[in-house]
């Protein structure tokens, strides 16, 4: 079996491309980092290493790699040979690599009627749904119809912390020892796949967002919640008392959400909540809340980790989630002179004041209880740094 895989970033390596190899695939890897695609041609193989106590080792074979950069024909030719595509190369790429996907699907469609599933593992909602539209823009309507029938877009939800590393060897991974995919069947075509961890299920969103509203939100609720009081690696901050009582709030707010919508077991939710914790804890896994942090405009967005479960919690329960709100208080005042976004926001809170900034990233009346609820919240925060 061959498969495909956009992206031979960390991710790439030491999550997918060694899951799909540990399932009998033959991987190859496209990719516009000419230094690392020269490495895995070159030596057919990387180490990846878990981020435990026993640093346990895993080598991964039989792989190659393509500067997608430079030799799109080859991508495209790959395309046709392949049993499975993949990708892992970030939200913002997937309409750059649509192109040549569609080339490819072109060609294999020309001299083939095998099924290929196509699936976007990537940190968002409908990510092979949103890969397919930009593929098929490309495509004439008779190409858009016949490909529904030979093309799977099923989407999928991954989770796997790959901390930032230096490593003297360019191809070595750390990752985590927790990791999880879950893939839609019901998208699925042709016969279905045996591949080494990944679930198969028929609803996704459940899982989608049970990983969003625990994982993301977590961990954004450490690096907001850790910069306030002070502290740098993750593993530091979720150690500390007052930060570990304000993320677990919010984690019990949050569950409370999931646990009323989608009808998990709490008693298994708790359970998830705090593996969830002990994985943030993991002192092998050198995190940074600067790091984790970036970003805090596309963070505060309605509909993500922050804001999204605030207000399903308050339209459920009719009160502002006071943790959750916490967690927004301290994402404004989250400042790095490395991220772009971090000064706008403080740009925008010192021109137009707190009120108006979240307004406008909500569209939310100024009166909302989560609205005045953040405002106190991040007037109490000040205090406490002034």
């Amino acid at each position: 079996m061959f498969a495909l895989h956009f992206g031979a970033g960390n991710i790439g390596r030491g999550f997918i491309g060694l899951l799909l190899q540990q399932s009998g695939y033959e991987v190859c890897f496209a990719d516009v980092n000419a230094e690392i695609v020269d490495l895995l041609n070159e030596r057919k193989e990387y180490k990846v290493v878990l981020a435990n106590k026993e640093q346990s080792e895993t080598t991964v074979t039989n792989i190659s790699a393509i500067n997608s950069a430079i030799n799109g024909e080859l991508v495209e030719e790959a395309i046709v040979q392949a049993d499975l595509i993949t990708t892992a190369v970030g939200p913002n790429i997937l309409a750059i690599i649509a192109p040549m996907i569609a080339k490819g699907l072109k060609k294999r469609a020309a001299i083939s009627n095998k099924p290929l599933n196509i699936i976007a593992c990537e940190n968002m909602i409908g990510g092979s749904a949103f890969l397919k539209e930009k593929v098929y823009e490309h495509l004439t309507e008779e190409e858009r119809n016949s490909f529904d029938s030979l093309y799977g877009f099923p989407n999928s939800a991954v989770d796997r912390i790959v901390p930032n590393q230096s490593n003297d060897d360019k191809l070595l991974v750390k990752v985590e020892p927790f990791f999880e995919w879950v893939i839609e069947q019901t998208a699925w075509v042709g016969e279905k796949p045996s591949i080494e961890g990944a679930t198969l299920v028929d609803d996704l969103a459940p899982f989608i967002e049970r990983k969003l509203f625990t994982v993301n939100t977590g961990h954004a609720a450490i690096a907001y919640i850790g910069s306030v009081y002070g502290f740098h690696p993750i593993a530091e901050a979720i150690q500390n008392d007052q930060v570990n009582q304000i993320v677990s709030g919010a984690l019990q707010e949050s569950g409370r959400v999931l646990v009323k919508k989608y009808g998990f077991s709490n008693e298994h939710h708790q359970a998830y909540i705090q593996k969830i914790i002990g994985r943030f804890k993991n002192e092998y896994i050198i995190d940074d809340v600067k790091r984790v942090g970036r970003s805090p405009l596309r963070k505060l967005g309605i509909h993500d980790r922050l804001f999204a479960p605030a207000l399903e919690y308050f339209n459920e329960f009719q009160k502002a989630p006071v943790n959750l709100c916490k967690v927004v208080a301290a994402a404004l005042l989250f400042t790095s002179n490395d991220d772009q976004e971090a000064l706008d926001l403080q740009k925008s809170l010192k021109n137009d004041g707190v009120l108006a900034v979240l307004t406008r990233l909500t569209n939310l009346d100024p009166n909302h209880s989560i609205i005045q609820t953040v405002v106190e919240e991040y007037k109490h925060f000040q205090n406490q740094l002034s």
